[in-house]
């Protein structure tokens, strides 16, 4: 099997992983929207904002150090155990902080009078930093099914529990329906949205009790030189990935203090239409990230890393005009009517993820030269760009220069990454080939949205004309891909 064809059948696999999952949570949004009002659909947008910054400072880019080392280390016992040690210890301070100051982070994290909260959002991110090098060992090791598997147990409980409590125990008490005299008693004495939480922390811990077996076949051996070797490599990463959360969640935690709680809650609706894009990238990079380590020492590696970027860019085109171009019958399937009035960040916010999935596939440049630092750098320069745009228009014209900021920052983020690369890793991308199915996507995504907006004949039609460009000017890799053993 051609290892471009090896990498588009595991990319597949690991997009069942992130996608379905994802997808299954994405159609919670419909259930969370019309069980929350949006002040309350705000407080779970603001409960999983920490959790990314939390998730980054409390792993500290030791997945990404660990497959740069997983191919490089003979011992893999000594490997593992060392980055699971690392991730212990990490939770360990983690909690000792959060136990002393525990009526600090209450006020930090806007928690006031909701300790219950805090202490479920504690235990959910300890479960899932211990979680992560377990499911790194999978993906390093091709094992996508495996991993794939537990991924879906995970969610599944999530599904499960959303809608129990969410929409069957509400709408049978509503309806006279006859249900568990003890949960009929006591369904009302936490608000509905901490059930979203609940769901989550079950599911962490069931995905970490079936991780376990793998974790357990190795010995326990503590390497501190490798430890620092791979602090030094994923330190950058660490703060990239902070930087990443800023770009990311700096809109809606503004949004929320700056404008409104409701305000806030309807963005945050309206953002996760744009997930298929979002989903996309994910799958991506779960199958990227150990290809790229895993063929670096090959001959045409950067051949090949040329020739992902270019059908990641056409994929992603034909996955930004198809979404914009059904998005008020998306909306109208996903999200509760009280928050359409922020459908109109959604081509932009597609775009702005389109160049962030380009800005992971250059990134291959920092992270196989071992100059993670500059990964760090791009994200900085996307924070400031985030900060900078949301304080000086957010107030002023409101939701979209959220959504703007965050397509200039990651933007910038591939241009500079693109230039930068050349100097240290040089790969002749295609970048006319790319440029143009780009501009021309943008175009048919501007006709849609603002001249035929509802129109779905002219909307089918454009992006058929589209999809057949691009066959007609790709088909002759495409079936030698498909052919190739």
């Amino acid at each position: 099997m051609s290892a471009l064809k090896r990498f588009f059948k595991d990319t597949i696999i690991y997009g069942i992983a992130a996608v379905l999952p994802r997808v299954i949570n994405f159609l919670l949004v419909r259930i969370h929207t019309d069980a929350l009002p949006t002040n309350n659909y705000a407080e779970n947008t603001d409960f999983y904002i920490w959790a990314s910054l939390w998730a980054v400072l409390l792993t500290f880019g030791m997945e990404t150090a660990f497959f740069r080392f997983y191919n490089k280390e003979k011992k893999k016992d000594s490997l593992i155990s060392t980055a699971f040690i690392a991730t212990v210890l990490s939770v360990g301070i983690f909690l000792t902080i959060i136990i002393i100051f525990f009526d600090s982070f209450l006020h930090v994290f806007d928690f006031e009078n909701n300790p219950f909260r805090l202490k479920v959002f504690v235990a959910i991110m300890a479960l899932d930093t211990l979680a992560m090098i377990p499911f790194a060992y999978l993906r390093a090791s091709n094992r996508p099914l495996k991993y794939t598997f537990i991924k879906l147990v995970n969610v599944g409980i999530i599904v499960v529990i959303n809608l129990l409590f969410l929409k069957y125990i509400p709408t049978a008490i509503e309806n006279g329906k006859s249900v568990s005299s003890l949960i009929e008693n006591n369904y009302g004495l936490i608000p509905k949205v901490e059930y979203i939480f609940i769901a989550n922390l079950l599911g962490s811990a069931v995905s970490f009790i079936l991780l376990l077996p793998y974790l357990l076949r190795f010995k326990f051996i503590f390497d501190g030189v490798l430890l620092r070797k791979m602090l030094s490599y994923g330190w950058p990463i660490a703060v990239a990935g902070v930087a990443y959360v800023i770009n990311e969640n700096l809109d809606k935690f503004l949004i929320k203090r700056l404008i409104g709680d409701s305000e806030m809650g309807i963005y945050a609706a309206c953002y996760k239409l744009a997930i298929f894009m979002n989903l996309y990238i994910m799958a991506f990079r779960l199958g990227a990230e150990p290809f790229f380590f895993n063929h670096a020492d090959n001959k045409d590696a950067k051949r090949t890393y040329a020739r992902i970027l270019n059908y990641f860019v056409i994929v992603g085109a034909l996955v930004f005009v198809g979404i914009v171009g059904y998005i008020d019958i998306i909306k109208k399937l996903f999200i509760n009517e009280a928050y359409w009035d922020a459908v109109i960040i959604v081509p932009v916010v597609l775009l702005a993820y389109l160049f962030l999935g380009i800005y992971h596939n250059l990134a291959v440049w920092y992270k196989l030269t071992d100059k993670t630092r500059f990964g760090m750098y791009f994200s900085i320069v996307g924070a400031v760009v985030t900060i900078a745009i949301n304080f000086l228009f957010l107030e002023k014209i409101g939701i979209m220069a959220a959504a703007w900021a965050t397509l200039a920052a990651y933007a910038i983020m591939a241009v500079l990454s693109y230039f930068i690369g050349r100097k240290y890793y040089p790969i002749a991308y295609n970048l006319k080939k790319m440029a143009i199915y780009l501009v021309v996507s943008v175009g048919i995504c501007f006709l849609s949205f603002t001249q035929f907006r509802e129109n779905y004949w002219v909307s089918t039609a454009l992006i058929a004309v589209f999809a057949s460009i691009i066959y007609w000017n790709e088909r002759k890799e495409i079936l030698q891909i498909i052919k190739s053993k």
